[in-house]
């Protein structure tokens, strides 16, 4: 995926189908290729896939949160020259897109979150990356899964390279600040905008009483669960995930 990124501008993204746009934003340590399934899946649905490359370690630090990233999607869907779409976020991607729909709910006809930030913070807190322990950090990366195998090695390196990386480090040091101030559990019964939750059963970063709190808290939200998955259902369980976001969008009709 990431050779066939379009850049423009600003902007860095992977596009592919033609139809309803589905824009996905990606976490603090995952890649584009994190979504290779929805990727492959919608387009066939007759859905647009849209994966803008988040500006997380090349903005300003007065730029590195969660409010300035929701703007710089809403400025990526107007230069898209989208009218609305459907967000989807995993995890830090899942908060922004939240973000994003408190602030410009006229730019979306759909939200699906999974394993997302914005209620319960220690999802960023306990796992600051340490300085050149790879061996925590291997383990951190297989925390995130229920099959601690799907933390390959390139996963596991691309970890370790962002965090003996001192500039990376303080702006992922910047952001989980910023999750922790943008919590959300105040804005939530306020969006309306119709909201599919998908989680993993055994997410050991975002547990699955987020979920429920989340659903509890969005006034037009369904909630749905993966078994034996961890945080990023999309990744261990890509056909599961599609299944259920595919069937909630047509049940939504979007």
């Amino acid at each position: 995926m990431e050779e066939h990124l379009i850049k423009e501008g600003k902007y860095k993204y992977f596009e592919t189908g033609e139809g309803t746009p589905i824009v996905i934003l990606h976490g603090l340590m995952g890649g584009l290729s994190n979504f290779d399934g929805v990727a492959e899946y919608f387009p066939k649905q007759g859905y647009k896939v849209v994966i803008p490359e988040l500006p997380i370690y090349t903005q300003s630090i007065l730029k590195t949160n969660v409010k300035a990233f929701a703007k710089y999607v809403k400025d990526f869907i107007t230069y898209k020259g989208f009218e609305r779409v459907i967000l989807l976020g995993n995890s830090l991607g899942g908060h922004i897109a939240l973000y994003h729909t408190k602030m410009y709910p006229e730019k979306m006809l759909g939200l699906v979150i999974t394993g997302s930030s914005g209620l319960y913070e220690s999802a960023m807190g306990d796992s600051y990356p340490r300085r050149g322990d790879y061996e925590y950090i291997q383990k951190k990366a297989g925390d995130v899964f229920y099959d601690p195998k799907i933390a390959t090695k390139e996963i596991v390196d691309e970890v370790y390279a962002m965090a003996n990386d001192r500039i990376k480090l303080i702006k992922t040091l910047t952001i989980a600040k910023s999750a922790i101030r943008h919590n959300m559990a105040k804005d939530l019964p306020k969006m309306h905008v119709p909201t599919c939750i998908i989680w993993g059963k055994n997410d050991k970063v975002t547990p699955p009483e987020v979920a429920e709190e989340f659903h509890q808290l969005l006034p037009n939200s369904s909630l749905y669960w993966i078994d034996k998955c961890g945080h990023a259902p999309m990744m261990e369980h890509p056909d599961e995930f599609n299944r259920l976001m595919h069937d909630w969008l047509q049940k939504t009709h979007l």
